[in-house]
Parts: structure tokens; sequence; C-alpha cells
């Protein structure tokens, strides 16, 4: 089994973040769990032995005050996976800017306020894993989806800016970037087609199935096993990638 190394990752009670937490589990890590729902995270941390830290990502104060607990209960964080994200399905000229900040506090300050404060600690000690969760639409864009899709390619963009200025540091950075995965944000979608499309919940859950050349939902265990695959040893020389998990979407 490879070398246990104390992980850190945000929006760690549900969905991608639970899956991400298996298994990097499975690969003998350390784990700390960032997020809001009390009751989720702690059902996640029993099931893997994870410390749990009821954090809001996007409170810099706060933030601060959990990677000093991390820290001081867990040890040094030698991998961070950034998975904390929330979506907003609006046409460009209804997004407001409150709504644009709020998109853009979750899924890119709050990853960029955990990578400058730990990534030099990582390049310091010669190691380190950062592994960001944006999205095909970082990679592509997404209609009725300006704020999310923006959000996700500077995530991307941060990644890449990362790989670079450690690449000698014993340091990597990439992305990983589901299409639709089987969580809360998929179901909040097909309820929005149900409620807007006047669809079926079959009919919804069919249409985002299309989307997919292989006709499915990603299930969440694929990218827990990218992201593990990730922070892996024999992952040394993957360095500033934006990886796709979406059964051939971007390739259409």
């Amino acid at each position: 089994m490879a070398q246990t190394r104390v992980a850190l990752v945000t929006g760690g009670g549900k969905g991608l973040g639970e899956a991400i937490a298996i298994a990097l589990r499975a690969e003998g890590h350390k784990l700390v769990l960032l997020g809001r729902d009390e009751i989720a995270l702690n059902r996640v941390a029993k099931e893997t032995g994870a410390l749990p830290i009821v954090c809001d990502v996007t409170d810099a104060a706060a933030l601060d005050k959990a990677v000093d607990r991390a820290e001081n209960e867990a040890g040094p964080i030698d991998i961070l996976v950034h998975n904390a994200g929330i979506a907003l399905s609006a046409p460009l000229a209804r997004t407001t800017d409150d709504e644009l900040d709020r998109i853009l506090d979750v899924n890119l300050r709050s990853a960029f306020r955990l990578a400058r404060r730990l990534v030099p600690r990582m390049a310091e000690r010669r190691w380190g894993r950062v592994v960001n969760v944006s999205s095909v639409a970082g990679i592509t864009g997404l209609s009725y989806g300006s704020a999310y899709s923006a959000s996700k390619h500077a995530l991307i963009g941060l990644t890449r800016s990362i790989a670079l200025e450690f690449a000698t540091r014993g340091v990597t950075a990439n992305a990983v970037c589901p299409a639709f995965c089987d969580t809360d944000m998929a179901a909040q979608a097909i309820d929005a087609m149900v409620d807007k499309a006047k669809r079926t919940p079959e009919e919804a859950r069919a249409s985002l199935e299309g989307l997919n050349p292989q006709r499915r939902i990603i299930p969440p265990a694929h990218v827990g096993h990218i992201v593990a695959m990730l922070t892996s040893e024999a992952a040394s020389s993957v360095n500033g990638q934006a990886i796709p998990i979406d059964g051939g979407m971007v390739m259409k």
C-alpha cells in the first residue's frame, strides 16, 4: 500500500466528496473533510475514519481556522482536493452580480485561498498533490450556465498555473472534469426540467443521460477512483491536466 498521506477534501459530506473520501481512504490516506452539513460530514467521517470539520469555505476566516484545526489534529496536509461547488442555471441576462459572486466564492476563491496557504508548504516538504473538481463545462462551456462555466474554466486555469509554478518542487496539480454525475446536482437539474420543461422525471433523466455517448449519468465512484489515482506516486508525471470523466462527451 502507498505511504499514508493527509488529505483534505472540501464538500466532503455527500456526492462526489463522499466518493472521493472513500477512494482516498481505500488507498490508506488519513482524511479531513470540510463541509457545511454536519450530519452528512459525520456520516462520511464515521464510514472513513475522517476528521469532520464544519466550515463554510467562502468564509475566509473560518477556512483559516478549519485548516489550523486540520493541521493540529491530523498533521500537515499533503493532498488537497477542492470539491466544494455550486451551480446555477439561468440566462446570461438574468444572472445577477450576487449570483456570480456566490458561484465564484465557492467554486474558485476558496480553492485559491486553500492552495495559497497549503501548496507552498507542500513544496517545502517536496511532495504534494492538488486535485480540483472542475466540470466538462470548464472545458466546453454551458448554455444557461455562464457563471458556473466561467468559474470552472477559471479553476482549470488556477490548476495549470499551480502545476507550472511548483513543477520542480514535488507538487502536482490536476483537475477532473466530470459530466453529470449521480449526485444532488443532477437531481436538481432533473427537478428543474420537470418544473420548467414539463417533462416527466424519467424523460428528464433520459435527457441528461443522452448527453453522454455512453448514455448514462456518471457514478460518483468513477470520479473518486480518478482522483485517488492522481494522488498516487505513480501519477507524479501527470501535471496540469484537465481530465474529462464524461464517457466521451467532449469528443462529440
